[in-house]
């Protein structure tokens, strides 16, 4: 459908790229475009509903990470969003309405959450947190009582292999660990193994050929006990993933004694049942850059436990990742411009 008489919001934390917004002017002459910045609190972004009357009213189309009112939705067609998963909306009634189209923006943080699970895990077998604290107390000493295992030759598993996951199983290849992917559905074709979302020219693994062996649905714990050396959480939370890692599941990697690091989301994870995983030594550890619940309180027993590394959500950010995202928002204009099928569609039966 041509963009004409739309009016697109996008709401940011950070201002347009350079030329951007002369580049959709040109481009889409009867589109109305506010690219609005807003500051960021404490643990999320100011809602758009604060935005003044003159930018909000009449907007059909929209990019942004809180969800506004129903009532500031209420002529948008179009919903293009600034996170990879859309759990946030689920009951958000411009969700629930089959004619407004949502699309995610996955693809946009895979680089540097890839990097932010390989950055944490290394930093825990190289023992950084040990030798920071010697550096901070002046003690220049070898610490052969740290023994270090390289990931040559060790198996990673990647729950949700969508950009995220393929991302971090580019990596893992570059450093020589075997592969195992989970998917909700079965990949038995190499067709079906191709990724079909935005993806960043020369990241990922866009044909689907990495993993050495590939799980599906009902296979989780199937999966989970193919002595894994490091299990990668990038699933998105739904109501079939929320709690799918529980007592059973900790004790199915036991065996290898898993390395859990968890991009995904936080109810993903029973997190009870982390904390007694931690403290029986059930895991070798865990890097957390989302929590259940968020934002996690002071006081929590996760802050404690033993072998955890915590973030406040923020494995997404990088300078990139404005570009990417508006990158992303234009390819999927030209997309409803031209009647073309959008990129990052979101299938919300």
């Amino acid at each position: 459908m041509p963009l004409h008489n739309d009016k697109l919001l996008v709401h940011s934390w950070a201002p347009a790229p350079p030329g951007w917004l002369e580049r959709v002017s040109a481009r889409f002459p009867g589109l109305d475009v506010r690219w609005e910045q807003t500051p960021m609190g404490k643990d999320d972004l100011v809602a758009a509903d604060t935005l003044p009357a003159e930018v909000k009213d009449g907007v059909t189309m929209i990019c942004v990470f809180p969800p506004p009112s129903p009532e500031m939705m209420k002529h948008v067609r179009f919903v293009q969003l600034a996170s990879a998963g859309s759990d946030r909306w689920l009951q958000h009634p411009s969700y629930l309405n089959p004619d407004v189209q949502f699309c995610s923006a996955s693809g946009c943080h895979a680089p540097q959450i890839a990097e932010w699970v390989f950055g944490s895990w290394l930093s825990f077998t190289h023992h950084f947190q040990a030798y920071t604290e010697q550096q901070k107390a002046q003690d220049w000493r070898m610490r052969v009582d740290l023994p270090v295992k390289d990931g040559l030759g060790r198996r990673m598993g990647i729950l949700g292999y969508g950009a995220i996951g393929r991302q971090c199983a580019r990596l893992a290849s570059a450093f020589g660990l075997e592969v195992y992917a989970f998917t909700n559905s079965p990949r038995l074709t190499p067709e079906s193994r191709k990724h079909d979302g935005f993806t960043i020219s020369g990241t990922g693994d866009p044909d689907g050929i990495i993993p050495a062996k590939w799980f599906s649905g009902g296979q989780v714990n199937e999966f989970l006990a193919q002595d894994l050396d490091v299990l990668v959480i990038s699933t998105p939370l739904t109501s079939s993933t929320r709690g799918l890692i529980g007592a059973e599941q900790f004790k199915l990697m036991s065996k290898s004694k898993t390395f859990v690091s968890n991009i995904g989301r936080g109810p993903i994870i029973d997190t009870a049942a982390l904390v007694e995983a931690l403290e029986t030594g059930l895991i070798c550890g865990a890097a957390l850059d989302v929590q259940d619940p968020e934002p996690l309180p002071a006081g929590h027993p996760l802050w404690t436990a033993p072998n955890v590394f915590i973030s406040p959500h923020m494995s997404w950010s990088s300078t990139s990742i404005t570009p990417r995202l508006a990158e992303l928002l234009y390819q999927n204009l030209e997309r409803l411009d031209k009647g073309e099928p959008l990129l990052n569609l979101i299938k919300k039966t």
